[in-house]
């Protein structure tokens, strides 16, 4: 029983991370839509989404607990921002033409986790974790230095992302509930640009267009909801290993799919950050 549990919780967690993954194309089909009102929409309805799952599965009440803490509240507002910064920056970057650097982002994501885990938590770290947030920062340097700049999409990514989870590390709510109130924060901003814009161009710009921007609901919230499925049924470690499959296909996506050059600067950021993503995952004596 417990094998049929982890196998299923596998393929629940695989699928999230190929749907994460493959999300460059979905925004690269709205690329003619403006990125403020993809986001707006992606707002909107990843709430409406949140808000069906729960009132099926009868547990609209965490939401409305959550109302009730203050201190649960203030954490979800900040780590509305986070992932409002976040899901902005990566559909200007997929229409920009900046998705393999925006996988560079997820990559560098769990060694910014370990970082601020450092900085904010106090949380030790090993030789080796040293070791590898200095071999991403060397891959970021060389970025800079091989002439491509300051990788600025790749950095807010990850400290966006690494800001989120870390917020909701200190919130006990569970991943739809904690959706639907961040969503519920931002929906006001949405409408109002929605409202500002008389209703965006998505409206009048075909059936394809307006089908995609529907999808922006159910986009968001299914992988969620096998992440979190997933996420129940595997050991952490074996979870943080998996994630790497989010952008790993993101940049296959951005490099096979979407035509973007993988420059030598490239290779060598991305070959330093996965000598730290190995530093990092490699097992110590007391773990092996």
């Amino acid at each position: 029983m417990e094998t049929n549990s982890t196998r299923a919780g596998a393929l629940a967690a695989l699928g999230a991370f190929l749907i994460w993954g493959t999300f460059g194309l979905y925004f690269h089909a709205l690329g003619d839509v403006p990125a403020p009102e993809v986001l707006a929409h992606r707002v909107l309805g990843g709430g409406l989404s949140a808000l069906v799952v729960l009132a099926l599965r009868g547990r609209l009440g965490e939401m409305a607990a959550v109302w009730r803490e203050r201190g649960q509240l203030a954490g979800l507002t900040g780590s509305s921002v986070a992932i409002a910064v976040n899901w902005g920056v990566f559909i200007w970057a997929v229409a920009n033409g900046r998705a393999l650097e925006a996988s560079l982002g997820y990559f560098l994501f769990p060694l910014v986790s370990v970082l601020l885990g450092r900085l904010v938590l106090g949380e030790r770290l090993s030789p080796r974790q040293w070791l590898a947030v200095a071999l991403c920062a060397l891959g970021v340097g060389w970025m800079m230095a091989g002439g491509s700049g300051l990788p600025w999409v790749a950095l807010v990514l990850a400290l966006s992302f690494g800001a989120y989870g870390l917020l909701r590390k200190t919130i006990n709510v569970s991943s739809l509930a904690g959706l639907l109130v961040e969503t519920a924060v931002l929906a006001p901003f949405a409408a109002a640009y929605l409202a500002f814009t008389g209703g965006g161009t998505a409206p009048h710009m075909g059936g394809g267009t307006i089908a995609l921007i529907a999808l922006a609901g159910p986009v968001t919230a299914v992988p969620l909801v096998l992440f979190a499925f997933g996420a129940r049924r595997l050991r952490l470690s074996t979870l943080g290993l998996m994630m790497y499959v989010n952008p790993t296909v993101q940049m296959l996506v951005a490099g096979y799919v979407l035509g973007e050059d993988f420059t030598p600067a490239h290779a060598v950021t991305f070959a330093a950050i996965w000598a730290g993503l190995a530093a990092y995952s490699w097992p110590g004596r007391r773990e092996a």
